[in-house]
């Protein structure tokens, strides 16, 4: 007979203890990625709707009247009018289209233009005196701007 000192390895419950804290262990860094990459999307979204701002502003500086909705999705009038601003900017980091939408959802920026009657100012471009630029973010809620 052996004695227990003989004896080598590990029981069934010291295996079983090791795999629930390895378990436990590995769903907290699962959780605190997902929660690290969410924040990150968020932190990308308002800065794209900062920088699609900065260059509304500058552009009613220059002509005295924000962009249409067609305006501001059309790559040719961008490239001419609103130099500098990357077209990654318009992409939601979820999303796939490099175009702003009329109503914000979870995979497009929103960019609605109004006139001084808080109408919509598509069919003549120098009536749009404002606009409300939206992001919805991941987690709940929205990050918006509006004309200065």
């Amino acid at each position: 007979m052996r004695s227990l000192k003989q004896q080598r390895g590990f029981t069934i419950v010291e295996l079983l203890i090791v795999i629930v804290v390895i378990g436990i262990l590995a769903t907290l860094v699962i959780v605190t990625f997902t929660g690290i990459q969410q924040k990150a999307r968020n932190t990308k979204r308002q800065t794209d709707i900062n920088a699609i701002q900065s260059h509304l502003e500058a552009y009613k500086a220059q002509n005295g009247y924000y962009p249409t909705m067609a305006h501001v999705n059309d790559s040719t009038w961008r490239g001419t009018n609103m130099k500098g601003l990357d077209p990654a900017a318009l992409q939601d980091p979820k999303g796939s289209s490099q175009a702003l939408a009329a109503t914000t959802s979870a995979t497009a920026y929103g960019y609605a233009p109004v006139n001084d009657s808080s109408a919509d100012c598509s069919a003549d471009e120098t009536t749009c005196s404002g606009y409300t630029l939206t992001a919805t973010l991941e987690g709940g809620g929205t990050y918006q701007k509006k004309s200065n």
